[in-house]
Formats: C-alpha cells, structure tokens, sequence
C-alpha cells in the first residue's frame, strides 16, 4: 500500500518547507568550560543588571540566580521527558516581556524584505531526505508554499496520539494569513505572530541584536519568584481561565473560550508573572535555542549543578527521528489538560526545525556576556 506522504510527514511533525538557506542558520557549537574549582557559584553569577546598561524598550531584566528545572513530584501531569529535576544556575539577561507580534515581525520584514520559510515553495529533494526510502513524491498541488493550520475534529476522538486528525497543510497560509490565504492580521498587530520556523526566528534576531533564549533561561524567567509551583502563578489549576489563553472543553471538538479567546490573544490580555512577562502560559508555542533531546535531563542530572546550559550537543526524539527538533515551551492556544497541559512552566516539546504552525511564535533575550560550563 502506497504512503500518504502529506499525511505521513504531518504525523512525524509536519511538512518540510526547508530549503539551502536552512543549512546556513547551524549555530556555532561553543566549548561549555567548567567553573574554576572552589570558586563559589554564588559569586560566579551575574545577578544585577549592568551598570551603565539601559534596559532595552520592551524588555525587562531577570536578575541571575539558581532554580531547580523540570517536574517535581507535585507535578501529577508530567511527561517522563520533563524528568529528573535538577539545579541549574544563570547570569542575568534581559527578556521580551512579551511573545513577538504580527507588527514587530512586520517591521522586520519591511526593513529586510525576508520571506519566511511557509511563504516559500517546497524542495522535493529536500524533503524527501527526511522521508522513508521510496516514499512518493506529492502531487505538484500540494508542492506549494504554506503551512500546518488546526481545524476542529467534528466529534470524539478516540486516539488522541495522531495529530494529523486536527492539524491541515494549507496552501497560502503564513504569518500574513494566519488560518488560510483568506485570512489576515489586520486588526491583528498586536497579537503573537505566528507560523515562525526556527531560522525565520533567528532571521530575526539577527536584525535584531538579540538571541532566542536557551530552555533554561526560558523556564528559569518564567518562574520567576514561584520557584517550586507547577504554574507561573503558583499551583492552583482554577485560575487557568484567568491567567492564560488555553483550550477549554473536550479537546480537539469544542472550546467553550472561558478564556474569552478561540485562537492567539493579544499579547498582555493576561496578567503577568512575578518577572512582569506576559503569555508564559498559553497562546503560542515559544521557540528556544536548545536542540530537544528526550534524555537531557538525565544527562543534568548526572553532572550535578549545571552554569548556563545551553542544551544536547545534537537532538534525539525516538518518536520523530528522521527530524531535527528544538525544544519548545510554554504551550498554546490549544493545549487542554486532557491532551498536553503544557502551560505548565516543566512543560517541553520538541518542534522540528523546518516546522511553522498556526500556534508557535517566539519571544528573544539578550544576554550581556555569554558564559557556561558545569558546577564543579
């Protein structure tokens, strides 16, 4: 029997748009050097912003420090990848207080003239590198610039496992056309922007002068001073509603928006965490630098306290290993307690490089001096 190949690769994490400009975006992998011995780690830390360094507009500074990252045993919906917890430590760095926004990403693309990866048209031999031997080409229809939108399921569904029952390819869609190419942002500038791959995100920073966070330093600043809750405002699961943008009812056939919203929010509709960050719970998928390794933390865990992590040396996830996955955090829109809960500050997954999706952003930092190693 012949292979759906849309359908496979949406199953395996979603089509891949990628093309030459993708193989141009490696970071520079950087030697971790260990901390001086008998060095106090507290004294190694940069917590106070620097002096004579302004806060940049739009950002606020997380002061440096240690926290213990990953689920805890309180956390009753953690995944196995989410554990062991272990003590890291960061310098301080400044973050966007909020995700980037459909009028950000467009001052951007007007000062650069980028065209993000979803608006540009598929590479068979390029794809097909990420596919099973002999699987067959789509036909030219299909082969066209978009990306992976989410439609409703119109009843129960009885395996919540195959995304591909709720995610579509859809031709023409992208950050300017968020559900479709008959949808727009206008009217929309200060929502998240959406449909971001991780080298249209680097793109940006690049212009920028920023970076994109590491997984600790996200987790770290989003837990600010709620260092062992399960939620950026503590452990009280019925405040949700009120603290983010998530899915609510049977999830994926009826949202019943308690929230107030179907899809993306405008970015602060929710309070704020104790850092004064907005939306580190709910609305959109963040993107961060560190390559998603399904035993990372064990690895942690292992070497005791760690300074300025910055992630696997290369990424692993048996369950899409064809793909070249960085690790994602603080949930979206869509995530229900009864399929993900990842609104919760453990919460990680893996998104492929290549992918772009109705429901993953991101949000930068800059870093004053760029350090690490492991706590001897």
């Amino acid at each position: 029997m012949k292979v759906n190949t849309l359908s496979y690769y949406i199953k395996w994490g979603s089509l891949c748009l990628f093309l030459g400009f993708a193989f141009q975006c490696k970071e520079k992998n950087e030697t971790q050097p260990l901390l001086p011995k008998g060095n106090p780690v507290q004294r190694q830390v940069i917590k106070e912003q620097p002096k004579g360094m302004a806060t940049p507009e739009g950002m606020v500074w997380i002061p440096g420090g240690s926290f213990v990252q990953g689920a805890d045993e309180q956390d009753t919906l953690a995944m196995h990848h989410e554990k062991p917890a272990h003590t890291v430590w960061l310098d301080g760095f400044f973050m966007d207080i909020t995700e980037v926004t459909n009028a950000e990403f467009s001052a951007f693309v007007k000062a650069t003239k980028y065209v993000t990866l979803a608006e540009r048209p598929v590479d068979w031999e390029l794809l097909k590198q990420q596919l099973p031997a002999g699987t067959p080409r789509p036909h030219d229809s299909i082969m066209q610039a978009g990306s992976l939108t989410f439609s409703k399921a119109k009843k129960s569904l009885p395996n919540l496992y195959d995304f591909s029952q709720w995610w579509r390819w859809t031709i023409g869609a992208n950050w300017k056309h968020p559900h479709g190419p008959d949808s727009t942002i206008v009217g929309k500038e200060d929502h998240p922007v959406v449909h971001i791959a991780y080298e249209d995100a680097l793109a940006y920073c690049q212009w920028a002068g920023k970076q994109l966070p590491t997984e600790a330093q996200w987790e770290f600043a989003a837990r600010g001073t709620q260092k062992e809750s399960i939620f950026s405002w503590g452990n009280a699961s019925t405040q949700l509603s009120e603290r983010a943008n998530t899915w609510e009812g049977e999830f994926p056939v009826n949202n019943t928006t308690e929230d107030g919203y179907k899809r993306t929010a405008p970015v602060k509709s929710y309070p704020s965490n104790s850092m004064g960050l907005y939306d580190m719970a709910g609305n959109v998928w963040e993107w961060t630098s560190d390559w998603y390794h399904i035993g990372y933390y064990k690895t942690l865990k292992e070497k005791g306290s760690t300074f300025n992590p910055r992630g696997a040396d290369k990424g692993f996830n048996p369950d899409n290993p064809r793909a070249s996955e960085k690790v994602i955090k603080g949930g979206s829109f869509l995530c229900s307690d009864s399929y993900c809960a990842s609104y919760r500050l453990a919460a990680r997954m893996g998104s492929s490089i290549d992918s772009s999706l109705e429901h993953l952003g991101f949000r930068t930092v800059l870093t004053p001096k760029n350090r690490g190693g492991t706590v001897e």
